[in-house]
């Protein structure tokens, strides 16, 4: 298990100016590296975690860092009132799990670490999902 901070810092070192809140919501799937990444656009995403959450599925080098090859299925759930991001870090509420044997594991593993972690507000939501192809 691995948390976001330590997992994603070294996709967000590009330095992020505030965001406004996108108003988009759906689901976006990308095949990469022999997983597929499914990216779910929530309306509470700032346009910069959508755009290092598209990049984790679109860059081969991003992926690595979000998830080590081979390693199973992964999920990153987040808190609504807080995000993911905040100043170009990770918040520590955020959390990414991955190596885990099926894609309902891997969801409920990072929904039950994000809700444990965060500050009140809405329940955590899933904003990432790594399965292999």
């Amino acid at each position: 298990m691995g948390r976001v901070k330590s997992v994603l810092a070294g996709v967000v070192v590009l330095g992020f100016a505030p965001a406004v809140l996108a108003q988009q919501s759906g689901a976006e799937r990308y095949q990469l590296d022999g997983v597929e990444v499914t990216v779910v656009t929530h309306g509470f995403l700032s346009e910069d975690e959508l755009m290092t959450l598209r990049l984790v599925g679109q860059n081969r080098e991003a992926l690595s860092i979000f998830i080590p090859e081979g390693s199973g299925f992964a999920a990153l759930a987040v808190a609504p009132n807080e995000g993911f991001l905040r100043a170009g870090m990770p918040v520590d509420s955020a959390s990414a799990i991955s190596g885990l044997p099926d894609i309902g594991t891997a969801r409920d593993a990072a929904l039950d670490a994000c809700n444990a972690a965060r500050n009140g507000g809405p329940d955590c939501q899933i904003v990432l999902e790594v399965a292999p192809r």
